[in-house]
């Protein structure tokens, strides 16, 4: 793909030939947090920005914080795969991709660096504003895969972007002892459990049944929502989190 304009100014445009269309004239609602998973920045960008690799984002976050813009956002860029939330699926359409430079878990889960962060802020904030992107749809990769995919992963700092005014967060309740519901239980509580997740958007079956997928689903809640433990098992801590956060959304307000 040849050049083209950068629609966040603080960012170099380095095109990807990977793109396409949005779907139905689909305008994007979501941000769609990832990490590279990759040793080097380096090689993660030369990934995204190959033909053959059928991936891309919309925008590349360095460690030192530059930006770079790969993909116009008017267009269809190819970082989600498959995924749902609130029961749609072709993730693509609806979302602005951006890659976050880090090793993630292959690597050990290093931090990410302020100026880093400070960078995502401020382009998640960019791009919301001219998108008109509600905070509880900024997601991280593994909200709409969960059990596929782990990224952006427990020590990304959503609670310090929800303080400067990205995503929807609440103060995670803290780890208690008492009741908790794991793999195998059966019945309403855990059905109870299964609808809140979905009502929140994750693509949770109501069944009554705590499978390997809600164990899954769980995880991806807390790698998001109470990372202090990542363990799939709901306990008091989880339960509330969650159920605080239902409260908070706009719509139940």
């Amino acid at each position: 793909m040849t050049a083209f304009k950068a629609d966040y100014a603080k960012a170099t445009v380095q095109p990807s030939p990977n793109h396409g269309e949005r779907a139905a004239g689909r305008k994007p609602d979501m941000i769609l947090l990832h990490y590279t998973g990759m040793g080097s920045a380096d090689g993660a960008l030369d990934w995204l920005c190959r033909e053959e690799s059928q991936v891309s984002s919309h925008y590349f976050v360095h460690e030192d914080g530059r930006v770079l813009q790969l993909v116009p956002e008017e267009r269809r860029a190819w970082h989600a795969g498959k995924g749902t939330w609130q029961n749609e699926g072709d993730i693509n359409s609806m979302s602005i991709g951006i890659e976050i430079a880090n090793a993630g878990h292959p690597g050990g889960l290093p931090d990410f660096p302020a100026a880093q962060i400070d960078s995502v802020i401020e382009l998640c904030r960019d791009c919301g504003d001219r998108w008109a992107i509600a905070p509880e749809r900024v997601l991280g990769h593994s909200d709409i895969a969960p059990i596929r995919k782990v990224d952006p992963g427990e020590k990304f700092p959503w609670g310090k972007l929800h303080a400067a005014g990205v995503g929807h967060w609440v103060e995670p309740a803290p780890i208690t002892g008492g009741r908790f519901f794991q793999k195998g239980d059966v019945g309403q509580p855990i059905e109870a459990l299964q609808s809140m997740l979905s009502i929140y958007g994750y693509g949770t079956e109501i069944n009554g049944e705590f499978s390997d997928r809600l164990e899954g689903e769980l995880i991806a809640f807390q790698q998001h929502f109470r990372q202090e433990r990542v363990d799939g098992i709901a306990d008091f801590s989880t339960i509330d989190t969650l159920h605080r956060l239902l409260s908070a959304l706009p719509r139940f307000a």
